[in-house]
């Protein structure tokens, strides 16, 4: 019962971005942390759970289904990674 001290590193934040970025064919300037994909960038669900996979090839993370209702927008897919990865691989 530890307090959940998992940050994300800046390469993992960067990782992310990219990611997000390639899949919704973004220029750097139109993501912002909270812009949500679907209303400002036109992402649909298959998009979403391209962005799941590719997070959990790339970062080596398993990331439940059901947390796609969260990952709306850059934060959102931040803190779904930071607690994925602060719950360990031991599923």
């Amino acid at each position: 019962m530890s307090a959940d001290t998992t940050i994300l590193t800046a390469e993992q934040d960067s990782q992310l971005r990219e990611i997000i970025l390639e899949v919704l064919e973004l220029d750097q300037a139109e993501l912002t942390d909270t812009s949500s994909f679907i209303e400002d960038h036109d992402a649909d669900s298959l998009l979403a759970i391209e962005i799941l996979a590719r997070i959990e090839k790339d970062l080596g993370v398993t990331i439940p289904q059901d947390a796609l209702v969260e990952m709306g927008n850059l934060d959102g897919v931040r803190a779904v990674v930071t607690r994925s990865l602060g719950a360990g691989t031991d599923a």
